[in-house]
């Protein structure tokens, strides 16, 4: 996407492209492939400038989105708006995810219409679809469907449902459908919630683990989301899947990270509705049980359904092509984890 900057030659500036988050695993990624990028110009929005990636140089806004004011100045003077600031938590915290992503982001959303922006990208998730049932694919159209138990993916679905009311009002609202993170700097993800875990003996195959993990890894999550910033010809409405280049079964994923880390894989498997039950119960039980996060939470069990996600429509109209190997990627996450001893984590993200 390119504007004209108002000379009779035709010549065309940069796109400014506004990331927030920018200091997050996702917004570093981001600004990363914006830079690479001949065509863009990114901005970077986040609360402390100082975590931001080493090397970039461009424009800061700092500032908080859950301030009004900062919402509405943030997104002036820019063509796009990508948005990878999301507050979230794995499980609960219903009330958070309200007042600390939804109400703000819908207002973002709102204040980018108004300041005239041509286009907003949303990072969201291949769980507000539905799982493939029958083996098939799930399309980046699928039919979105509220959990009732994981707030975060049910108020992007609001959010999603959102732009596309308002899409076709001068911004264009796009929505990428994120895979599972893997790399490096990952710290709120499916890999670090299940190291700590499989340590305990305690973790079951679900259906035998052969439902497929939808995956994707940081560099091409930061090209899936500077390619949707900077394409021609979208529709004013899209949604596209944006996963990595494999498919792997949960068997092979667990399997993997037990011969890379010693960790004993699962030994019984379980049906997805007991890994449901089970986690629903774990949750109950949190406030009296140790630890910062419950042992399972439902959440973990919807995301370890059958998540075949093609990427056709991205590579078709975007020219995503995903190239990082999974192994690759959780092996560096890994790594990056080793140090800390492979902490439990947090499934929820401090409330500022």
């Amino acid at each position: 996407m390119t504007t004209n900057d108002g000379n009779n030659d035709n010549t065309t500036r940069k796109t400014r492209v506004l990331v927030t988050g920018a200091t997050g695993f996702l917004g570093g990624q981001v600004l990363h492939a914006l830079a690479a990028h001949p065509r863009a110009e990114p901005v970077a929005a986040c609360r402390t400038p100082a975590r931001l990636p080493s090397g970039f140089t461009g424009e800061v806004r700092a500032g908080d989105l859950l301030d009004a004011d900062y919402r509405r100045a943030v997104v002036r003077g820019v063509d796009v708006v990508c948005h990878a600031g999301t507050w979230g938590a794995f499980w609960g915290h219903a009330d958070q995810e309200r007042s600390h992503f939804l109400e703000p982001a819908v207002d973002l959303v709102d204040q980018a219409r108004a300041a005239g922006v041509r286009r907003f990208v949303l990072a969201s998730t291949v769980a507000i679809g539905t799982p493939s049932q029958d083996g098939g694919p799930v399309d980046d159209f699928s039919p979105m469907r509220y959990t009732g138990f994981w707030p975060h993916a049910d108020r992007l679905i609001d959010l999603d449902l959102h732009m596309r009311e308002t899409s076709g009002r001068g911004t264009e609202m796009v929505t990428l459908r994120l895979g599972h993170f893997v790399g490096a700097g990952n710290s709120l993800g499916m890999v670090p919630a299940l190291v700590p875990r499989l340590r305990t003996r305690l973790v079951p195959w679900l259906a035998g683990g052969r439902s497929r993990l939808a995956l994707v890894a940081d560099t091409d999550l930061g090209q899936g989301m500077a390619l949707a910033a900077l394409a021609e010809g979208l529709d004013p409405y899209e949604s596209f899947n944006i996963c990595g280049p494999e498919f792997p079964t949960m068997r092979e994923v667990l399997e993997f990270i037990a011969d890379e880390t010693g960790l004993p894989a699962p030994r019984f498997s379980v049906p997805y509705r007991a890994g449901y039950a089970f986690g629903q119960l774990m949750e109950a039980l949190h406030p009296v049980l140790p630890g910062s996060s419950p042992f399972l939470t439902r959440s973990l069990v919807h995301v370890a359904e059958d998540w075949h996600c093609p990427n056709d429509h991205a590579a078709r109209k975007l020219g995503y092509a995903p190239a990082k190997n999974w192994r690759t990627a959780v092996r560096e996450t890994l790594a990056a984890l080793a140090p800390q001893g492979s902490p439990w984590p947090r499934l929820a993200q401090e409330a500022a």
